[in-house]
């Protein structure tokens, strides 16, 4: 985050209205855009959604937790996390 001088930018009313409410302090200014969700944009949400899937479907169909834990490098109680949860 970048530090600006309001003074730099804002017109002169407009600063005047803010410096009635916070004299000589410093004021962030959230984004209007919406956030995106956690893992939208590098696809980290999507890769482990499949991956937990396929944990589910392996596990139904007789594959034991020691197993899958092996197979991919998670611990028990994580597994059981995606399994049950």
């Amino acid at each position: 985050m970048k530090y600006i001088n309001a003074a730099e930018i804002l017109p002169e009313k407009l600063l005047k209205e803010l410096q009635a409410y916070m004299d000589g302090g410093v004021l962030y200014i959230p984004k209007t855009s919406a956030k995106k969700g956690w893992g939208s944009v590098s696809g980290s949400r999507k890769f482990y959604q499949k991956r937990n899937q396929e944990i589910k479907f392996l596990f139904k169909n007789g594959h034991s937790i020691k197993a899958l834990s092996k197979r991919y490098g998670l611990a028990h109680s994580t597994l059981k996390k995606i399994i049950y949860g």
